[in-house]
């Protein structure tokens, strides 16, 4: 069937498109049901009068220009994106040749430095970070690659009497608790496929699968006063990211044999009872308006601070702003990672300000994945670890160490103010 003899049976006359001349100037096409309002009434229907298409060529040309100045301004945002992408770039690259050929090679005499200390809040170059890091955590342990594999041979050894009994007596034998196969086997695999499941590189059949479940394992048996704690897994697998598989293990192991870590890991409810009351006294130095709406619901730190701790941030935030986190957590110790906690906190004040109980713990247990570096470590730099004249562990260090003295200080405290 011919075009014009469909038109004919539908009873609609084919309006000529408009002139080309008067689209060269539009970058922008109008959807089909935009323009609808320049077309000519079915014949059928009263035709427009003339201040009626006056009125709808008036509304379609402004419907056109408020649709090009939405696309320019879109344009000239992914500019500015693509542009600060690239000056970001540049001084990545230029911060890695210094980090190379000046700091590295000086480690010890330059660390402290506030140059250094200032490129290194800055944010690491990805190449040099794990090196960095290394250095900066230590290895108070001393462990060697070759302790590592010994740990290793003996997780595997474990894990194979595992497969070969299927009893509690037979579990006994081997000199194993029924904990620790519950730790060793079911927890770390468990949590294996839970750590960052979106890159899928650490799930089953992924490249990094293995490596994670040694690790986790080596450890297991390296520290079986701690065994395997959930959010471990998010910890080893940002170092497996950043490491090679032995000096990955040698930062983990001394990265959680520090007090703050131990603490936690160890489920050492006096030690984290006492890191709390320590987080409070700067969340009211810092956030007052805030801390106040906390306390009118009862709202306690380990609501949402033990997630934070326990996996340094990796499971709470973008990847590659936790990295920079632990840049700056590396440098400066357990003290950053209560200050990144008030820094979220600042972030979002007024948003948790019109909240009750429940809508703040949901929000803090999951934060908004649009969370950007520069807006976070903004509110982080605006956030003062002094109360008076005394820091954090000056603070700290006056908490005493058992819960029912520190709740005696606070309940204090309270009646005080």
């Amino acid at each position: 069937m011919q075009f014009n003899e469909y038109e004919a049976r539908i009873g609609r006359t084919c309006k000529p498109p408009l002139p080309s001349t008067r689209r060269k100037n539009f970058e922008f096409e109008p959807l089909s049901t935009t323009a609808l309002i320049l077309e000519d009434r079915p014949s059928n229907l009263p035709a427009k009068s003339v201040e009626e298409a006056l009125r709808h060529r008036q509304e379609y040309d402004e419907m056109v220009a408020e649709a090009k100045k939405r696309e320019i301004k879109e344009a000239h945002k992914r500019k500015q994106i693509m542009k600060e992408r690239f000056k970001q770039e540049e001084n990545i690259a230029s911060a890695m040749v210094i980090w190379v050929n000046e700091i590295l090679p000086n480690w010890e005499g330059m660390r402290g430095t506030r140059r250094v200390r200032e490129l290194w809040w800055q944010g690491l170059p990805p190449s040099v970070r794990g090196k960095v890091w290394s250095l900066a955590v230590g290895n108070e342990l001393n462990i060697t690659p070759e302790l590592y594999e010994i740990f290793l041979s003996r997780a595997k050894e474990r894990w194979k009497s595992f497969s070969e009994t299927s009893t509690e007596n037979d579990v006994e034998d081997v000199g194993v608790s029924v904990a620790d196969r519950e730790a060793s086997l079911e927890l770390i695999k468990l949590d294996i496929s839970r750590t960052f499941p979106s890159l899928y590189i650490f799930q089953k059949g992924g490249p990094y699968h293995d490596v994670l479940h040694s690790i986790l394992g080596a450890y297991t048996c390296y520290r079986p006063d701690v065994g395997y704690v959930q959010g471990m897994s998010f910890i080893a697998a940002v170092l497996i990211l950043n490491l090679e598989e032995a000096d990955a293990f040698i930062a983990f192991a001394n990265l959680l044999n520090k007090p703050c870590q131990l603490a936690f890991f160890r489920v050492d409810h006096s030690m984290m009872l006492k890191y709390f009351a320590t987080f409070e006294v700067f969340f009211e130095e810092n956030l007052s308006k805030l801390f106040l709406h906390f306390k009118s619901y009862s709202l306690t730190p380990d609501i949402y601070l033990i997630d934070w701790i326990f996996t340094l941030y990796s499971k709470s935030l973008p990847l590659d702003l936790a990295c920079r986190v632990w840049d700056v957590f590396c440098r400066d110790g357990e003290e950053f990672l209560f200050r990144t906690g008030l820094g979220i906190l600042r972030l979002y004040e007024d948003i948790l300000l019109q909240m009750d109980f429940i809508h703040i713990a949901q929000f803090l247990t999951k934060l908004p994945e649009d969370i950007t570096s520069e807006k976070l470590f903004s509110c982080i730099a605006a956030i003062q670890m002094q109360n008076s004249t005394k820091k954090w562990t000056q603070v700290n260090s006056f908490f005493p160490n058992s819960n029912k003295d520190i709740k005696s200080v606070l309940l204090c405290q309270t009646n005080e103010s």
